[in-house]
């Protein structure tokens, strides 16, 4: 799995200061998407043990209270990024007390398969849906367009 941004320190993309971790790959290419860059699962740069061990360390630190990790792109749910998504969030389940999980896709929820489905019983909150430029609507919370669904779960 490649992945274009990780920001340490992030309160834009979710609720809380969070971890933000932006991966590549994205099949759905929607009109008017700000994250371009990240639509090829070969842009941005190798996701590694050494960043996931990072991740979890900037989520363990105490100086600054995380509520949890965010998952963007690209998206998350791509099948380039699964087996990898799956493995960061078990270890943030297991050795981050508390954490929440929040997950960006372009997929709708009932339309996942097996892989996908194992990521999402642990996530905390799901946004689901392509982005539609036509029912964009700025004044959302946590989504960009009004046929978006934000699921706690």
């Amino acid at each position: 799995m490649n992945y274009s941004k990780y920001y340490p320190l992030d309160v834009l993309n979710g609720e809380g200061t969070r971890s933000t971790l932006f991966v590549s790959g994205c099949i759905h290419q929607c009109k008017g998407c700000y994250n371009q860059a990240t639509w090829s699962p070969d842009a941005g740069a190798l996701f590694t043990d050494q960043l996931a061990d990072q991740i979890i360390a900037d989520l363990n630190d105490t100086r600054i209270k995380k509520q949890g990790l965010t998952l963007s792109g690209g998206d998350p749910l791509h099948p380039a990024n699964t087996e990898t998504v799956l493995k960061l969030i078990q270890r943030v389940k297991s050795e981050c007390e508390g954490k929440d999980i929040w997950i960006w896709t372009g997929y709708l929820l009932e339309e996942l398969s097996v892989e996908q489905r194992q990521i999402i019983a642990l996530t905390d909150v799901l946004i689901d849906g392509k982005f539609e430029q036509v029912l964009a609507d700025p004044s959302l919370q946590w989504r960009g367009s009004s046929n978006q669904v934000v699921y706690q779960l």
